[in-house]
């Protein structure tokens, strides 16, 4: 039987995951999530054919299960899916790599270490990485993890790309741009040729709509530039983050308004964006359907933001060939799309209504002198191929020495 590997993307109120053939390029077998993880706890799966799994939390569970414990119960509930067929690996989906990870790599204890330190430059996502990971190393000591970058993919912008104008030494010392979504990126770039033939090289701005958002600029399928910075805060308005901001009013609600650090981050990582300006809902479906003219107004601004920042990247591609719009807004929105290419016009870009409104992959006219598509994204996939490369080129053939238990 074919050996499997486990896909994790471990979040604050979600673990997501899916179950792929080792060393093979198909569909996962199994794929599913643990939702409402701070609440009581929601389990979902389907597998191959779509059909739905049941599997049964125990009553009660609530806000007291911890990762160790939700990954524990995965992994037994696993044991039983997959037969006769052995978990050869995990892969991980990790946020920030910083400048020392420009791709994935066999997770020890002094990559973990150094997972650790980055912590502060993504506090939504890497404490729930690592703390999944850990949970593994407990379980499954012997058990190799493959940790997958997603600020990987932007290594191959130039310096001015990834520079702040900031003093020189903060810039030595790692304060630099170096963008996000990069695993979603590289799935779209890997698929180009296939809707774009030749065009695929050319200058394609991809737009990754969705809870968290960013655009990434590219040429010959790389990263050029892409509107996330530093921190995942950076950029595009988001459901609950603010993208780019003056900061100046940060000093001036740490100043003027007596907010302290830990205020400041919640309000700019968890009140903002869709949520804060809506004041209804984070979810663009649920803005869609509101008739309260504040819904509207904030999808208004999350278009007019996204349209000027694909602006200036077109700028830095000197010219555009083609949008590609992912993720769940941009492949779920019509009117989202819609908005954003309306200010495209002079550049060419126009829509055939009746694809945009279905869905199709591209919805853009014959006349369009820049193709647009809407193609779904898999991260999952990228990081399936990737733990896969890098457990069978691994010098220990397979094996990842024992980590050892590491405290949280």
């Amino acid at each position: 039987m074919t050996d499997v590997i486990l896909i994790l993307n471990a979040g604050s109120s979600s673990i997501k995951f899916a179950v792929y053939p080792l060393g093979a390029t198909a569909a996962p077998l199994i794929r599913g999530k643990i939702a409402d993880i701070e609440r009581d706890p929601v389990f979902s799966a389907i597998g191959a054919d779509g059909t739905a799994i049941d599997m049964d939390m125990p009553k009660g569970i609530g806000a007291t299960a911890d990762h160790e414990t939700l990954v524990s119960m995965l992994l037994g509930w696993l044991a039983q899916q997959r037969g006769d067929r052995t978990l050869a690996a995990v892969g991980h989906r990790v946020v920030h790599g910083g400048r020392r990870f420009a791709a994935p790599v066999l997770i020890d204890n002094a990559v973990l270490g150094e997972l650790e330190q980055l912590i502060p430059l993504a506090p939504l996502h890497q404490p729930h990485s690592l703390a999944a990971i850990r949970a593994i190393s407990r379980l499954e000591p012997t058990l190799p993890q493959v940790a997958c970058f997603d600020t990987s993919f932007h290594r191959t912008q130039d310096r001015l790309a990834q520079l702040f104008a900031l003093p020189r030494e903060l810039s030595d010392e790692g304060i630099i741009r170096y963008g996000f979504h990069g695993l979603s990126y590289e799935y779209i770039a890997s698929v180009l040729p296939e809707h774009l033939g030749d065009r695929a090289e050319g200058r394609v701005i991809v737009a990754h709509l969705g809870n968290g958002a960013s655009m990434c600029a590219m040429k010959n399928r790389q990263s050029v530039a892409t509107s996330m910075g530093f921190t995942a805060l950076d950029g595009l308005m988001m459901g609950q983050r603010c993208g780019t901001l003056d900061a100046g009013v940060v000093l001036y609600l740490l100043q003027s308004k007596g907010l302290s650090a830990t205020e400041i981050e919640t309000l700019l990582y968890r009140r903002s964006g869709l949520l804060g300006v809506s004041g209804i809902s984070n979810n663009m479906q649920d803005l869609e359907r509101c008739d309260d003219p504040r819904a509207r107004e904030a999808i208004e601004l999350f278009c007019f933001r996204a349209a000027s920042v694909l602006g200036g990247l077109v700028t830095v591609l000197g010219g555009l060939d083609a949008v590609v719009f992912t993720a769940g807004i941009g492949e779920n929105s019509a009117l989202v799309r819609k908005m954003i290419c309306e200010r495209l016009a002079h550049l060419g870009v126009e829509l055939e209504p009746g694809c945009n409104e279905s869905g199709a992959l591209r919805i853009s006219t014959a006349q369009s002198s820049i193709d647009v598509l809407v193609i779904p994204t898999d991260e999952g996939a990228v990081i399936a191929n990737a733990t896969s490369e890098t457990v069978a080129h691994s010098p220990a053939h397979n094996k990842l020495s024992k980590l050892t238990s590491v405290g949280t």
